[in-house]
C-alpha cells in the first residue's frame, strides 16, 4: 500500500469534508503538522472541531484556520498565545471544551486502544465535572470521561521509514503518539524520510500500523516566547 505522497494536499485528498473532527498533535508550536494545517486552510474545509492542546498562535498552527473561521469547536486544555482564539470564546464565535492536560492526552490514548470510557480523579469538584458520571471507588470520587474517536489524525514527526514507522525529535514527540492512534486515518508529516529497515526498532516512537500516509516537507522552526539573558 502506498504511503508517501508529494504534497500535504495529496495525502488528504479524498479524506477532507465539512463537520469533520480532527485530532491534531502539537504542544505549543513544537511539533504541529504545520504543512497539513496549511493544506486545511487552503481546501476551504469548514465547520472542524479539533481535539489538540493548543491552537498554535494567530498565523501559526490551527491558529491560521481560526483566521479563516474553519473551526467551529476545539477541545483543548491551553488557549492562551492566541489572542484571536480567546476573542472568538469569548464573543461565543468558538465552541470550547476544556480538558484537562492529562485527561485530554488520555481521552486520544483511550480512543487509539478502542476504549470508550475511562473515570479520572482530575477535574472533581470543578467546573470540568459538570454533567458527566460520577462514582466512588475505594473512597473516591471520579468523573467519566470518554475516549476520543477522530475522523482524521494529523501529526508531525521527525523521521519516518516508508511503511510508516515514526521517530519523533525529544518533545516534539508530545500529543503526537495519542493523536495519532484515535483517528480512523493518521496522516503524518516528516522531517526525513529513511528507508525500510533503516530504523533501530526500539528506537521507533509509533508504529506503522497506525500510519496510513506520510509527507515529507520543510518546516519553520519557531519559537513561541523567545527568552535570553541581558548582554
Amino acid at each position: 500500500m502506498k504511503k508517501v505522497y508529494g504534497s500535504a494536499a495529496e495525502a488528504l485528498d479524498g479524506l477532507l469534508q465539512d463537520g469533520m473532527f480532527i485530532a491534531a498533535g502539537g504542544f505549543g508550536l513544537c511539533g504541529i503538522p504545520e504543512l497539513l494545517l496549511q493544506a486545511i486552510k487552503d481546501a476551504g474545509t469548514k465547520d472542524l472541531t479539533f481535539a489538540s492542546n493548543n491552537a498554535g498562535v494567530d498565523d501559526f498552527g490551527i491558529g491560521i484556520l481560526l483566521q479563516t473561521r474553519q473551526v467551529k469547536k476545539m477541545i483543548s486544555s491551553y488557549v492562551g498565545e492566541n489572542a484571536e482564539f480567546m476573542r472568538q470564546y469569548l464573543s461565543g464565535e468558538l465552541e470550547l471544551e476544556f480538558n484537562p492536560q492529562g485527561t485530554l492526552a488520555e481521552r486520544m490514548r483511550a480512543g487509539g486502544a478502542g476504549i470508550p470510557g475511562f473515570y479520572t480523579k482530575t477535574g472533581v469538584g470543578t467546573v470540568i465535572a459538570e454533567g458527566k458520571e460520577h462514582k466512588e471507588f475505594r473512597g473516591e470520587t471520579y468523573i467519566l470521561e470518554e475516549g476520543i474517536f477522530a475522523d482524521l489524525s494529523i501529526v508531525k514527526a521527525w523521521k519516518a521509514d516508508e511503511t510508516g514507522n515514526l521517530v519523533f525529535r525529544k518533545t516534539a514527540r508530545n500529543f503526537n503518539v495519542p493523536a495519532a492512534t484515535c483517528g480512523k486515518v493518521c496522516v503524518a508529516e516528516v522531517e526525513e524520510i529513511v528507508p525500510t529497515g533503516s530504523l533501530d526498532p526500539d528506537a521507533i516512537h509509533l508504529p506503522g500500523i497506525y500510519v496510513h500516509r506520510i509527507v515529507q516537507g520543510k518546516h519553520e522552526k519557531r519559537i513561541e516566547q523567545r527568552t535570553v539573558r541581558e548582554a
